[in-house]
């Protein structure tokens, strides 16, 4: 089981913090009497459904004359360096703590309540090829009570407080961010395998030391490369040093009613799509995108969606239940994002009037709409069988959905440049299968 918890948040709930932080007010105001209590054992079991029982339920359009069947996959990882909070800057910008459940991110490194246009395309990325969209959905926990559970480091992030980093030192920069990453993914595969239980201090000294002169490293050669060609940035050696987090730790990134330990997706898919109706034109740069509904249950079905599965079922059956899987199958919630965009607005006051879903039987846009490269986000969890027969994992969720599964959502800013997306209009409508 791939179990970790991540960075510190201030929304951390101990005694000892109520009172002493405006968030931390927030966030108990969230849930009063003993709601918090009664979220804690997770969702409904009633939620939770054998999937094998299901029957088959995917509507997929007929392709029609010209449609475009190419895909573009971009990887960004699976969110290895722990970027979590619990902001949402397209529903509700510059509040901390809007979403009240914690998201998980990919792509864009500087991603939170004060994200705009400028920060997010100064920011460093986790995709491979220089996107620096951001990606992100609400986090899957299991609640089990078991603190017995693998460490990992906790290393502060470095792209976000890097200045603007000048054309000439791009390439080595990523190059450098990757390897940062690189240095996490090792690191966290050492602790894993518990090399020393008897020595407390092994993990200290034989990991996270060496890890931090990495690091130092690594960091100053971006420092050196931004340096030849503008202000030498100061002080960025302070980002060297990390920390051990999980075991005996508490739970950090638990939120009023959102609690247990954060399962990292064993797959994450970014792959945009074509239409089954022609051609597909560019998305314009900062579009905002949303799927599904995080408030459900105040605000009706209309724009939920049914995003659960398991694999080997993907192309049958999409429930808006937990499932419960077969043998050998894995947990599986695919986000297929709305793809017929009006031609002039990158967001709308509901941030959904400017892109609309296609129709469902001939996938074709309603008029005034143009289609965009479709977005499907795929996540695939290994959450041991047991525990999806007990009913003990859910989606994080605002307090009043209580892990309500057909609440899932998921939240794009596209911040691709202009070559990346010309790149992968073209992958789309001339049927090529491309990865980057």
């Amino acid at each position: 089981m791939s179990l970790y918890k991540g960075r510190s948040l201030a929304v951390k709930l101990t005694a000892g913090l109520l009172g002493l932080t405006a968030l931390g007010a927030l966030a108990v105001a969230a849930s009063t009497g003993g709601e918090v209590s009664a979220l804690a054992d997770g969702a409904d079991k009633s939620q939770f459904t054998d999937i094998t029982k299901v029957k088959p339920n995917v509507q997929i359009p007929r392709p029609g004359k010209g449609a475009t069947t190419g895909t573009f996959t971009v990887d960004c990882g699976r969110n290895e360096n722990g970027h979590f909070n619990p902001d949402n800057f397209i529903a509700q910008p510059g509040v901390r703590n809007g979403a009240q459940h914690l998201h998980d991110y990919v792509g864009n490194l500087s991603t939170d309540a004060d994200s705009t246009d400028g920060s997010l395309e100064r920011a460093g990325t986790t995709c491979r090829n220089g996107d620096r969209s951001a990606y992100f959905w609400p986090v899957v926990r299991i609640n089990d009570g078991d603190e017995d559970e693998a460490k990992t480091v906790s290393c502060p992030d470095v792209a976000s407080k890097l200045p603007k980093v000048p054309d000439q030192a791009k390439a080595e920069v990523d190059r450098n961010l990757a390897l940062l990453k690189t240095q996490i993914d090792e690191a966290n595969t050492r602790l894993a395998k518990n090399e020393n239980p008897r020595d407390l201090n092994f993990n200290q000294n034989a990991i996270v030391g060496p890890l931090k002169d990495k690091r130092v490293a690594t960091i100053d050669r971006m420092a050196i490369a931004i340096g030849r060609n503008a202000e030498r940035p100061q002080g960025l050696e302070k980002l060297a040093p990390c920390k051990l987090e999980g075991g005996e730790g508490g739970g950090e990134n638990e939120l009023p009613g959102n609690e247990g330990d954060i399962q990292r997706p064993e797959t994450v898919d970014l792959t945009f799509r074509g239409s089954p109706a022609g051609k597909v034109v560019a998305m314009p740069k900062f579009l905002r995108v949303l799927y599904g509904d995080a408030k459900v249950t105040a605000n009706g079905t209309k724009n939920a969606r049914d995003s659960w599965t398991c694999t080997g079922f993907e192309d049958k059956v999409l429930i808006n239940k937990y499932p419960v899987c077969p043998k050998g199958s894995k947990v599986k919630r695919i986000h297929d994002f709305p793809s017929c965009w009006d031609g002039k607005n990158t967001d709308s006051k509901n941030h959904r009037d400017h892109i609309a879903f296609p129709d469902p039987g001939t996938g074709k846009c309603k008029d005034g709409f143009k289609a965009v490269p479709q977005l499907r986000i795929s996540l695939t969890y290994n959450i041991p069988l047991d525990v999806q027969k007990q009913g003990r994992y859910a989606v994080d969720s605002f307090p009043e959905e209580k892990h309500n599964p057909f609440s899932d959502h998921d939240d794009f800013a596209n911040v691709m440049s202009q070559q990346i997306m010309n790149r992968l209009v073209d992958c789309v409508n001339t049927g090529r299968k491309c990865r980057e």
